[in-house]
């Protein structure tokens, strides 16, 4: 999976949903890996967390705070929806890139997903029985 934070822009959160919601979205994001914070002294928000954290995360919101959260919720669908990628795991980006081209090497397998030697010689094997 990609190291990367995915970082989701909220502008004028607490105007939006409310100060008491912000709060309770605030702790819910911490439970779940992810963080909430305001934009240094501005209006605006981010939510910052991996990409899976952020989805579970965003599940959460949706099933217990539906109708107070759906701009926060709709916003982390969105910017989720933008980066499918970084929701794959490793053995699919492998098995993606070995199905791309049959004749990747394992030393470019491993630079391009960070993954073992093991992992890209799994997904090389996967691949041939396909």
């Amino acid at each position: 999976m990609n190291n990367e934070p995915l970082t989701i822009a909220l502008p004028s959160l607490i105007h939006r949903i409310g100060g008491d919601v912000v709060k309770r979205a605030k702790i819910s994001a911490a439970e779940h890996g992810c963080e909430l914070k305001r934009i240094r002294r501005s209006r605006n928000w981010q939510a910052i967390g991996q990409a899976t954290d952020v989805k579970c995360w965003c599940q959460w919101l949706a099933r217990e705070e539906p109708e107070t959260t759906r701009f926060l919720t709709t916003k982390l669908e969105t910017a989720l929806a933008a980066n499918p990628t970084m929701l794959e795991t490793i053995e699919e980006k492998l098995l993606k890139l070995v199905l791309a081209d049959p004749n990747i090497t394992l030393a470019n397998l491993m630079e391009q997903t960070n993954c073992t030697l093991a992992q890209a010689r799994t997904a090389r094997f996967d691949a041939e029985v396909l």
